[in-house]
């Protein structure tokens, strides 16, 4: 390479760096609009930091929102779209979690109690908190509902659509029940016929289905097993909304079994199909590190430590005429003090 050759690269290569330089810089600079950003938002949104990883690693759950070392839960479930009655809450059940003792206390409320502060039952807590603010209304009443009920905080909500337990049920190959008794429901809602008149029938028996079960160990798929924890006409004890929360109880612990199998957990394709079923079907105001913490803490529990306490025995079916002709619960007392005392003594 000649001198002369040399100078005039010299030459070049100081006007082509700052240039390459500017490149750089814009390019780096789009990629942080266009990647670092979201990241940072998410990160933000989520409440991620070092702190909160050392936490999940350590087992520290001190970023949880908790009382007295106990965090609570509320499941609700709802029919979703398509279904009379989308976004009123057919489930509440009240979940307890003490992670020093590693125990979890459950408790089902049921749909039809009588709340003064609504003026209505409480299925339709999360119905009128989404009219008046949607996205998060629906959380805050109905948490703010059961709170009125069980003299207990409720830290977090995880909102569930029938439609997706249906496809999480499926997804997982099914879950094995055991059936207390048999029993029959002559009025099970048929989907999309909830305003057909049925030629004039003043019973309206077309609306409705047959479905039966028989006593003991059953295999179910999603539809039998949405079936199982929806019916709430049964002809003997099964029916009501009491024996289908103690159904809805057996339904979850069947899921919890199934998913925590090492099979499943193992099987990475499912546990993606998992995770995508679960993005679709479910709202929750529980923000990633409670959710990861919550899934390790469910890992550690085994059903010998989930106690399940029902209130239904502090409960009474008021006359029709005294509620505009709506069948509701009230309690026993008048107020729900016995119950909250009794749910106090059990949750320590």
């Amino acid at each position: 390479m000649s001198p002369r050759f040399k100078r005039r690269l010299s030459r070049l290569l100081l006007i082509i760096k700052p240039v390459l330089f500017l490149l750089f810089a814009v390019c780096f600079l789009l990629f942080a609009v266009g990647v670092t950003s979201p990241l940072r938002k998410f990160i933000n949104e989520n409440a991620l930091s070092p702190r909160t990883f050392f936490d999940l690693l350590a087992g520290n759950p001190g970023f949880l929102k908790n009382t007295q070392g106990r965090t609570n839960i509320l499941l609700l479930g709802i029919a979703g779209k398509g279904h009379e009655g989308a976004d009123l809450t057919d489930s509440m059940i009240f979940i307890s979690l003490n992670f020093e003792k590693k125990d979890v206390i459950a408790i089902s409320v049921p749909r039809d109690v009588w709340l003064e502060s609504l003026k209505d039952k409480i299925n339709t807590a999360y119905h009128y908190g989404e009219e008046k603010s949607p996205r998060s209304g629906g959380f805050i009443l109905s948490r703010a509902a059961v709170e009125e009920i069980l003299g207990q905080p409720v830290h977090y909500a995880v909102l569930v659509d029938f439609a997706g337990f249906e496809k999480l049920v499926d997804m997982i190959g099914g879950v094995r029940v055991n059936v207390d008794q048999a029993f029959d429901d002559y009025k099970y809602p048929i989907t999309g016929k909830e305003d057909d008149l049925c030629d004039g029938d003043p019973e309206f028996k077309c609306r409705f289905e047959h479905i039966h079960f028989d006593a003991g160990w059953q295999d179910m798929n999603g539809e039998k097993a949405l079936r199982f924890v929806r019916s709430r006409n049964a002809e003997d004890e099964e029916g009501g909304d009491f024996a289908r929360s103690r159904r809805q109880q057996k339904v979850i612990l069947a899921l919890k079994d199934k998913i925590l199998d090492p099979k499943f957990l193992l099987d990475f394709k499912k546990d993606k199909e998992l995770v995508k079923i679960l993005d679709e079907a479910t709202d929750t105001d529980l923000k990633l590190p409670e959710i990861l913490f919550l899934a390790r803490l469910t890992l550690r529990t085994k059903d010998k430590d989930i106690k399940t306490l029902s209130i239904e025995d502090k409960l009474i079916n008021p006359p029709l005429w005294d509620y505009d002709g709506k069948w509701v619960l009230i309690p026993k007392t008048g107020d729900f003090s016995e119950i909250q005392k009794f749910v106090k003594e059990e949750i320590r």
